[in-house]
Order: C-alpha cells, then sequence, then structure tokens
C-alpha cells in the first residue's frame, strides 16, 4: 500500500460530517438504482431503503417490468421506472433508454443489485454511459463489477465520480486475475482505485485513486448474508446524494454498515440476523455521530 490507512472512529467521523443543510428533498439528492432482475427485485429495494435511510431525498427504483409493480408498493417512498426485459432479464439496450430521462436529473447512479446476466448488464453500462448527466456519482456493485474490466470507455468517463464496491472475486476480475485465486485484498484495493480512477469499497478498506486509504475497525462474518451488499452500497450511495465526497461517502456507509453488523451479532447470534435488519440499526449508528 502507497500511503498507511487512516482508521476510521467515531471522532473522526465526528470531525468529517456530511452536509446536512437541506431546506427540501431537493436539496438531499436523488439516487436512482439500477437492477431488480425478476429473479432478484429485492436486491434493488434493499439498496434503495439504505439510501433513503442515511439521508437521500428522492428515490428511483429502475427494475424489471414484471417487479416494478411490487417493489412500488414495497417502498412507496420510491418512485419506479419499469424496465424492458426478456424473460425476466432487464434487456440492456431497451433498458437505458427508458432510463434517459431519470439519468438526465440523477445526482446518483446505483446500478448492480440483483442484475443476474453479464451480457445485458455489459450491454446496459454502454448504452448508459452517455445517458448519464455529467455531474452525477456513480456507484457500481455486484454484476457491473464483473463486465467493468472489459469497459475503458464506460469507466474512464466516470473516472473522479466512480465508487466500486467489491467482494474478493469482483475484485479480482476488476484486475483481470482469476476470480478463485488468493489476492492480497489491501494491495487489491489500491489497485482498483488507480486502473479504473475510483474510491473502492473492499473488506473494510477504503482506497482513494491518489492512494490514500482508510480502515474500518469493525465488521463481522454475518455481514457475509444475502442483501448486505446492497445494503453498503445502497447506503454509500444516499451519503453521496448528500453531497459527500466519493471517499467520505465510502467511509461513512461502510462503518455504519460495518458498526451496525457487529451491534445486530451482538444482540442476535453472529449468523442470524438478516440484511434487512441492518436497515434498522444504521439509522440509530448514524445519529450518535451527527449529534
Amino acid at each position: 500500500m502507497s500511503t498507511p490507512a487512516e482508521v476510521v472512529t467515531p471522532a473522526m467521523l465526528k470531525n468529517w460530517q456530511v452536509n446536512r443543510d437541506a431546506s427540501d428533498k431537493s436539496d438531499r439528492g436523488t439516487v436512482v438504482v439500477v437492477g431488480g432482475a425478476r429473479r432478484s427485485p429485492g436486491a434493488a429495494l434493499l439498496a434503495g431503503r439504505a439510501a433513503l435511510r442515511v439521508g437521500a431525498g428522492r428515490l428511483t427504483l429502475a427494475v424489471t417490468e414484471s417487479a416494478a409493480v411490487a417493489v412500488s408498493v414495497a417502498v412507496p417512498e420510491s418512485g419506479s421506472v419499469p424496465l424492458p426485459e426478456d424473460d425476466g432479464v432487464i434487456s440492456g439496450r431497451r433498458a437505458a433508454k427508458a432510463l434517459a430521462p431519470d439519468l438526465e436529473t440523477a445526482d446518483v447512479l446505483l446500478l448492480g443489485p440483483g442484475l443476474d446476466d453479464a451480457g445485458q448488464t455489459e450491454e446496459l453500462l454502454r448504452g448508459i454511459s452517455p445517458l448519464l448527466n455529467d455531474d452525477a456519482a456513480v456507484v457500481l456493485d455486484a454484476y457491473a463489477l464483473g463486465v467493468l474490466h472489459g469497459l475503458p470507455e464506460v469507466y474512464q468517463r466516470w473516472a473522479g465520480r466512480l465508487v466500486l464496491t467489491p467482494n474478493q472475486k469482483e475484485a479480482a476480475r476488476l484486475l483481470e486475475a482469476d476470480p478463485d485465486s488468493d489476492i492480497d485484498t489491501e494491495q487489491a484495493a489500491v489497485d482498483i482505485a488507480e486502473k479504473y480512477k475510483a474510491v473502492v469499497a473492499l473488506h473494510g478498506l477504503i482506497a482513494a485513486p491518489d492512494g490514500r486509504c482508510w480502515m474500518i475497525p469493525a465488521g463481522n462474518s454475518g455481514l457475509g448474508t444475502s442483501g448486505s451488499g446492497d445494503v453498503l452500497a445502497g447506503a454509500i450511495s444516499g451519503f453521496l446524494a448528500r453531497k459527500a465526497s466519493p471517499e467520505q461517502a465510502a467511509c461513512w456507509g461502510t462503518y455504519l454498515h460495518s458498526t451496525a453488523g457487529d451491534r445486530l451479532s451482538a444482540a442476535q447470534g453472529p449468523l442470524s440476523f438478516l440484511a434487512g435488519e441492518l436497515l434498522e440499526a444504521m439509522p440509530r449508528v448514524m445519529a450518535e455521530l451527527t449529534v
């Protein structure tokens, strides 16, 4: 690692506050979550609710046509965009066109939760890239991370406003290494940040493109549960909507996610809590840091 990682503590975050000046929901930013194939619409739902929980003002959930109504009912605080699909899989090119009006006004685009087809995800990224406004921050998760290495025209366009939230296998793919290889997590985060000009949140380590790093001294094995990564990506997106810098949003989002997981683990057992329960625990942690 080029720079020793700074440990993220409550005292540090209290001195690194995210903007709280907001007269209405427009001042708290708009997050557009793109994901939610027919088999996994809950991933987009979890991510979107996490963004709202940390303070985003507006939310749009873009999911498959067959899931859009159900998702809208489940999250009445959100708008929805039904995306064209082929047998439950989001159709990349057609979906990008359907998203055009929302991409023009988005403050944050979160793409990936619940996508389940690599080829269509690649087409979706290619189609969205020229349509997204130049001021919007971008968070990529899940399948979007698996195909990003082959899309330099996409990640170069988003350089400096991009946050990546890979797991270990996804980190290896971003570095074009064997996804089953045993990578050095800390070095991988630094290398990915430099290559993609992005902030990277990987297993509690936050790396910025300029070599700065932060370490979150929290987290446990219980966070390795279905939907947990969607909550993390959503929380980071929510802080970005509130005008946090990419590294600030990643530090705040990862700290809340990890600390909430530790508290749930202590209360319910290390493997017994659900990702959805993080949505209730994270605001309590945030309140302690913003008094």
